[in-house]
């Protein structure tokens, strides 16, 4: 029998003029917190890179992790990398939260 996902991987690699954060598996719970952690020590040393969210192995995200995901566009202007219909959810909620600072009933 297969198991569920219930953790999430964070892999960070650096290319020339960005670096990228993939997630893969489920952005909730104490999951949230390790994500900010790392996009926390990131976010000093991005300089002028860009900063790439890959969110297209992602399983699930609760609101905390969607109000990270804002605060990564809100702080950075972050690329999205999503090819699912949660996904481009997932992305296009963390833009428009930057223009609309207070949501209600996400």
């Amino acid at each position: 029998m297969g198991r569920k996902k219930t953790t999430l991987k964070i892999t960070v690699s650096d290319e020339a003029g960005s670096t990228t954060v993939k997630l893969e598996g489920r952005v909730a719970g104490p999951w949230v917190n390790e994500c900010d952690r790392t996009w926390q020590s990131l976010v000093a040393s991005l300089g002028s890179k860009k900063l790439r969210v890959d969110l297209r192995e992602v399983t699930y995200m609760d609101a905390r992790g969607r109000e990270l995901l804002a605060e990564m566009y809100t702080r950075t202007g972050a690329d999205f990398l999503a090819d699912t219909p949660m996904t481009k959810y997932l992305a296009e909620e963390a833009q428009r939260a930057n223009h609309k600072d207070t949501r209600r009933g996400a």
